[in-house]
């Protein structure tokens, strides 16, 4: 599925540029579409359906991309198709403020989605994007052949359990910020869950206890839109164990909200660094945060990068290390890969799944060369020797 084909259908435009909904412009039709608008609470919907991170990601980049375009003098909206690869060439060769380098072809592919997103929320056509799309193309064999890590996916490091253990060997566990911590880690690695899937999770409602001592967790995957209902069974390490470190963590929360009478609550919650739980969070005056305390999907990402790097690994740590780090774990192990996939909540045809595997899991013991060389020498081993023959 290309970057296009992902795009989101939403009003993203703002007053980001001088072409409105409704608005003409020279060469437009006259008679518009009478059915081309959405009542306000229609509009609320879509709005509703969009992921904060990607209406920012959206937004940024056209609002980025109207500013190149006031710059050298061309329309942003809407935008011809030469304007869009004359763009996409732009930013291949101009190095980014924040890191020195262009952008990548992963990131360039999500702005052109974002401008034909833009295009279709403000009653527009989308330009054509082919010639920026090819721009993007070469500009990622040019990076393959040089053997730059643009070239793929900026994916998150595997946090599996030899790096958990690492981790959470280093982590003050007596600590109510401590408990937090492991338990988030070792149930996001134990359900395999995105860290956007993990912070809402609720205590009691998204649990069940189960009679051999483990827990059923209610998740919503959100790629797929639905409710998967995952066992986590007790692990034989307790220092590993999800299920135990979630009623650590339950017990000492409990505690802390007797006296507020609260019985139900966010299982992962914000902790500030004197171990205050919910602190109160403002900005310029105005209250900011969840007002029950939840952690953002941000900060879970901060608490797996802050205790992994305790350990001197490097890597990219982020909550989403915790689901790839589940899925290293299970192949570890020898799960079969349609198990993993449907514990984790992946389609069976997931190509999504298949990027997960590493390329050194083919190495090996798992190397396809070395199974068929033990294959063959077990044959061999169980064949009859011949006899010797006639003298």
């Amino acid at each position: 599925m290309s970057a296009e084909d992902d795009a989101v259908d939403a009003e993203l435009v703002g007053d980001l540029v001088p072409v409105r909904r409704g608005e003409l412009v020279a060469g437009e039709s006259e008679n518009p579409d009478p059915d081309a608008w959405l009542p306000p609470e229609a509009e609320e919907d879509v709005q509703a359906g969009i992921p904060e991170s990607t209406e920012r990601a959206y937004g940024g980049d056209m609002r980025r991309f109207a500013e190149w375009c006031a710059a050298v003098g061309r329309r942003p909206m809407p935008a011809a198709p030469e304007t869009v690869t004359a763009y996409l060439s732009h930013l291949k060769r101009t190095p980014r403020d924040k890191t020195g380098l262009p952008y990548s072809p992963r990131s360039m592919g999500r702005i052109i989605a974002s401008i034909r997103a833009a295009h279709r929320a403000a009653g527009f056509q989308p330009p054509d994007t082919m010639g920026a799309r090819k721009v993007v193309r070469g500009y990622q064999a040019e990076l393959s052949v040089a053997n730059d890590p643009r070239a793929t996916p900026d994916k998150a490091s595997p946090a599996d359990r030899v790096v958990l253990a690492d981790a959470l060997s280093k982590l003050d566990r007596d600590t109510l910020a401590g408990r937090r911590d492991a338990a988030l880690m070792l149930l996001g690695h134990a359900l395999m869950s995105r860290g956007s899937e993990l912070v809402p999770l609720d205590w009691p409602g998204s649990f069940t206890e189960l009679v051999d001592g483990g827990l059923r967790v209610r998740v919503y995957r959100k790629k797929r839109k639905k409710w998967q209902e995952v066992e986590v069974p007790l692990d034989p390490d307790p220092e590993l164990c999800a299920v135990r470190a979630v009623r650590a963590l339950v017990a000492e929360l409990e505690a802390a909200l007797v006296g507020e009478g609260r019985t139900a609550f966010p299982l992962f919650q914000r902790i500030d660094r004197y171990g205050y739980l919910a602190p109160e969070m403002t900005r310029r005056g105005e209250p900011i945060g969840d007002p029950s305390g939840r952690m953002t999907e941000e900060a879970a990402s901060d608490v797996v990068d802050r205790s992994v790097r305790r350990t001197g690994r490097s890597g990219k740590w982020t909550s989403h290390a915790l689901r790839r780090g589940g899925v290293k774990s299970a192949r570890d192990a020898g799960a079969d890969i349609v198990d993993i996939g449907r514990h984790g909540g992946w389609d069976d045809r997931s190509k999504a799944l298949i990027g997960y595997i590493d390329e050194d899991d083919s190495r090996g013991a798992r190397n396809p060369l070395v199974k068929i060389g033990k294959a063959a020498q077990k044959r061999e081993g169980g064949a009859t020797e011949p006899g010797p023959g006639p003298s």
